[in-house]
C-alpha cells in the first residue's frame, strides 16, 4: 500500500505536470530541484505510472554511486509499500535485485554506460533518468553523449530527463537539443549556514595531503555540533585517511556512535548509516553521501570544504586522485543533507 501521506508531502510533486507537458512535446527535460524536495523517488515512481493515472513505462534511474542506487531504490519501495525488487530494484557492479514486474530500475551510471555498449536501443526501456547530473566524469559524460545520439538516431520515442539540484540547467537544456527546463520549487528543510574557519591559516590541499591541522580544526567542530546541537552530524571529509584521522581525534564519545561511510566500506556498513539509529550519531563520509541519500536523525552538516577527484598529470601522462576545494555546487548539496 503506497504511503500516500510521504509522497503528498514531498514539494517535487508540484512540479510533476510541467515535468509530464515537456516530456510530452519535447521527449526531453531537465528538472532542477533543491535537495530533499523528492526528485530522486518521486519523479521515477510518477514517470512509471505506479502513482495511478499516468502510462505504464519502464523507467531507468542512472546514480554516480552504488550507495545512492541502493539507497534511492529502497526508498522508492518503501514509499510504494513494498519490498525491493517488485516495482522498483537496483542494480549496482556484483548486485542485482530486479524482479519480472520491477518497472522502475536504479543504476548506476557506469552499468548504464555497458548497457548502452551491449544494447545501443536500451530495448523494453521509455525513460531514462540521469539523475545528480551535476556530477562530472567520464561514464556519465559518455553514456549523456549515447543517451542523446540513441534518441536522434534510433529511438526518437526514448524520453530523457537531466536532474540536480545545482546544476547548470541552461547548459543541459542546449546538450539536449533545447529540452524545456522545469524547476520545483520549495524545500522540505530550511538550512542554516554557520561560517567556522580555523582559528589560523592552514596549508592548501597538496596532491594527497591534507593539513593535520585542518583535521583538527573539524574534529573540533565536529565537537562543537555536538555540544550545541541536537541531532546526528554528518561530516564531510575528502577521503579514506582524513575520516579514520578525525576518527581517532574525536576519540571515545559519550552516548554517540562514530560511523565511517566511504566507497570501500561494506555494503552491510553503507545501509546501516542509512537506517534509524536509537543512539545519536556523527557520521564521518566521503563525497558518496553528498547527493541522492537522506541520513536519518542528521540535523547538523560539518564540511571540511575539500574532495577527492580525479585529475590528469599532463607530465606523466596519467590520471591520479587530488585533493581539491569543492564546488560551491557540492557545498549546496551537502548541506542539503541537513534536515
Amino acid at each position: 500500500m503506497p504511503r500516500d501521506d510521504a509522497l503528498d508531502a514531498l514539494p517535487v510533486r508540484a512540479a510533476l505536470p510541467a515535468l509530464n507537458d515537456a516530456l510530452d512535446g519535447h521527449g526531453a527535460a531537465v528538472l532542477a530541484a533543491p535537495p530533499g524536495t523528492g526528485k530522486t523517488t518521486l519523479v521515477p515512481l510518477a514517470l512509471a505510472g505506479l502513482l495511478g493515472g499516468g502510462p505504464v513505462r519502464r523507467v531507468v534511474v542512472a546514480e554516480p554511486r552504488r550507495i545512492a542506487a541502493r539507497a534511492a531504490a529502497r526508498r522508492m519501495a518503501w514509499l510504494l509499500g513494498e519490498k525491493v525488487g517488485e516495482s522498483v530494484g537496483y542494480t549496482v557492479r556484483g548486485e542485482r535485485v530486479v524482479g519480472p514486474r520491477a518497472r522502475v530500475e536504479v543504476v548506476t551510471t557506469g552499468v548504464l554506460l555497458q548497457r548502452l555498449q551491449r544494447d545501443q536501443e536500451l530495448t523494453g526501456v521509455d525513460v531514462v533518468v540521469l539523475d545528480e547530473c551535476h556530477e562530472r566524469h567520464l561514464d556519465a559524460d559518455t553514456s549523456a553523449a549515447f543517451l542523446w545520439d540513441v534518441r536522434e538516431t534510433l529511438r526518437p520515442e526514448l524520453r530523457l530527463v537531466a536532474a540536480s539540484a545545482t546544476t547548470d540547467t541552461a547548459g543541459w537544456a542546449r546538450l539536449l537539443g533545447g529540452a524545456p527546463v522545469v524547476e520545483a520549487h520549495g524545500t522540505s528543510y530550511d538550512v542554516e549556514v554557520v561560517w567556522a574557519p580555523p582559528a589560523r591559516p592552514v596549508r592548501p590541499p597538496h596532491g594527497m595531503r591534507v593539513d593535520p591541522a585542518l583535521l583538527a580544526h573539524v574534529a573540533s567542530v565536529v565537537r562543537r555540533a555536538l555540544a550545541e546541537r541536537s541531532g546526528d552530524v554528518l561530516c564531510f571529509l575528502p577521503g579514506v585517511g582524513e575520516i579514520v584521522r578525525v576518527a581517532g581525534q574525536l576519540g571515545e564519545l559519550g552516548g554517540v556512535d562514530v560511523l565511517q561511510v566511504h566507497g570501500r566500506a561494506p555494503a552491510a556498513v553503507q545501509d546501516a548509516v542509512l537506517a534509524p539509529a536509537a543512539r545519536r550519531r556523527v557520521v564521518l563520509a566521503t563525497s558518496v553521501a553528498e547527493s541522492s541519500l537522506t541520513v536519518p536523525g542528521v540535523r547538523v552538516v560539518v564540511d571540511s570544504g575539500l574532495a577527492r577527484e580525479p585529475r590528469v598529470d599532463h607530465a606523466r601522462g596519467l590520471s591520479a586522485l587530488t585533493t581539491v576545494r569543492a564546488s560551491q555546487a557540492a557545498g549546496r548539496q551537502r548541506a542539503g543533507r541537513a534536515r
